[in-house]
């Protein structure tokens, strides 16, 4: 886990956007805890239907480049919780935003996630953030800043290795392996209901790309031809 990462707490002023879902059968492992690939789901879902809320361009697309999450309490979501998602926008860069969410269940917060954002065009490249974002968001975000640089890390040589299958259905509107398919391959070799995970995308996967899985007790890496697409650790207790 990444400990540059901050995970801001709500302020008073600004924006706040909730919305409220239930753990299904879909979402949920063999033990009836929701999986992260499913978690990721709901982070996605709460950002973008923030987003369209606003009434902003709707042809800034956003794509994330790391999210990282931790648990705040013993206990983990699970099958049939209902879950209360509020996020808002805790700091900028010049190309970038970071989103907090805090996932509740019962009014206790159990989750929190930091995920750093960046604007891009339906072409798929990288946008400034517009003066129109911060009518929005700038009252919560104030003036904090932050960091846009993900390091690249290399896979440990210790790391063990399995051949990870891209779907036709992980793929998104641009065509790339959506993030929440990402997180799948996360919860093939992270530990059941982790302290804390993060997730660090540094490239796009493809359905025709040959993707290697390599894993060791505490981190991930996704590899295509040698290349490390994305990278990744979780803690245990």
């Amino acid at each position: 886990m990444d400990d540059a990462i901050e995970f801001a707490p709500r302020g008073a002023r600004g924006r706040l956007y909730s919305a409220t879902g239930r753990v299904r059968l879909g979402d949920a492992d063999v033990h009836g805890l929701l999986r992260l690939d499913g978690l990721a789901r709901h982070l996605q879902d709460v950002a973008t239907d923030d987003w369209d809320d606003t009434g902003l361009d709707a042809q800034d697309v956003w794509v994330v480049r790391r999210t990282a999450i931790r648990r705040t309490t013993s206990r983990w979501p699970a099958l049939g919780d209902a879950v209360t998602l509020t996020t808002w926008c805790a700091g900028t860069g010049a190309a970038w935003a970071e989103r907090r969410t805090d996932l509740e269940v019962g009014g206790q917060t159990l989750l929190e996630a930091a995920a750093l954002w960046v604007p891009t065009d339906p072409d798929g490249r990288p946008r400034r953030l517009r003066p129109t974002f911060f009518t929005v968001y700038g009252e919560a975000v104030g003036d904090r800043k932050v960091s846009g640089r993900v390091a690249r890390p290399a896979v440990d040589p210790a790391a063990r290795r399995r051949r990870w299958e891209v779907r036709r259905s992980d793929l998104d509107v641009v065509g790339h392996v959506n993030n929440a398919a990402v997180w799948s391959a996360v919860a093939e070799v992270a530990p059941e209901a982790p302290r804390a995970v993060t997730v660090v995308h540094h490239g796009a996967l493809e359905l025709d790309d040959e993707v290697v899985l390599a894993y060791t007790e505490h981190a991930f890496w996704l590899v295509v031809d040698g290349d490390v697409r994305v990278s990744g650790g979780f803690e245990l207790e």
